[in-house]
Formats: C-alpha cells, structure tokens, sequence
C-alpha cells in the first residue's frame, strides 16, 4: 500500500531509534525514547469480568450524564483506585450503547455527554454495581503493593526524562540492591 507521497506503508508503530518510514532520516540522539507504562504484574491485576465496564457506565448514567473521562475517573474512586478502565475499553462501549439506543451521546462544550434512553434506565436498573466486586478481587495488602509499584514506574519515568549522570547511576545502584533485596526475601525460609 503507498500513501499520498509514494512512500511504502510501514505497519504498525516504528520501534524505538527506528526512522518513522523507510528512507527517512533516524531520529536526533538527543530525543529520547517515550518509557511504555510497565505493565501490572498479573497478581496484581484486579479481576474485571467480561461486560463490567458496559455496566458501570450505564450504573453512572442512572445518576447524572457523563462524559466518558468522568466515568473512568468515578469508577477509578468508587473502587478505590482498584480499577480505572482505559479509554480504549470506555469509549467503544459508549459507542456500542448508543448504537443500541441505551444512551444517547450529545456534544457539550467540546465533550460529548451521555444519557441513558428510558430503555438504558430500565437496562441499567437490572444491574448490580460492579466496581464493589472488582475492587475486592484485590486483595488489600495487594492493593498497597499495586499502588506502590504505580508510584515506582511514575518516579523511574520522570526519572528518564531529567537525570543527570550522577542521579542515572545512584538510581541504577537502587534498583540493584532493590532486586537483590527482594529476591532476598523471597528466598528465605517461612
């Protein structure tokens, strides 16, 4: 496939000091590469059920309309940080409620807010609250643990973009003696 300037397609994203598409010059050195969010651990992960995310937006909606980053966020709290859907989980559900007359979106001062149809309300008041049993598919000390490592992958990023020298090396000796600490702990006996 060519785009508009003959040049070939590159599929999917360019991987990192990759030029963008064949031929094109590689990137500066001094542009250092976006850090990716670290993934959850899995053990870490709270346990969302296939159609929470349909029903926790259409529960929001028997309350008040919405737009689509005030939900994320009230459910975000409801479970106390436990769960926070993604946009990319929140909007094509959105776009699948309205496609079946549950919601009906409509443009608000650069948002669009939504509200549930008569037929949404009486979908919506079938359902049970499921953020409560999400957040407690999480055990506490989990949670602490969860929260602690978002706080570590927030630090290690802000990290990359402003150390200097001296604070990359005293970091890199942190991590080290961190995982050696932990790997400490988990050899030891019970």
């Amino acid at each position: 496939m060519r785009l508009f300037d003959d040049r070939p397609h590159w599929p999917g994203p360019p991987l990192p000091g990759a030029p963008p598409f064949p031929g094109a010059p590689a990137p500066m050195a001094s542009m250092a590469p976006m850090v990716p969010p670290a993934p959850m651990p899995p053990d870490l992960s709270p346990r969302v059920r296939r159609g929470d995310v349909r029903t926790a937006l259409l529960r929001l909606l028997t309350e008040q309309p919405r737009n689509g980053y005030q939900m994320i966020e009230e459910i975000s709290r409801r479970s106390g940080g436990v769960w926070r859907p993604s946009p990319g989980s929140v909007y094509p559900a959105l776009q699948q409620l309205e496609d079946e007359g549950l919601v009906h979106g409509e443009e608000s001062a650069g948002s669009r807010i939504y509200r549930l149809t008569d037929e949404g309300r009486a979908h919506a008041d079938e359902r049970a609250e499921p953020w409560a049993d999400v957040a407690r598919s999480l055990p506490e000390d989990r949670h602490e643990l969860r929260l602690l490592w978002g706080q570590l992958v927030e630090a290690f990023v802000h990290l990359t973009h402003v150390a200097d020298d001296r604070q990359v090396a005293e970091t890199k000796k942190v991590l080290r003696s961190t995982r050696q600490a932990i790997f400490r702990i988990l050899s030891e006996d019970e």
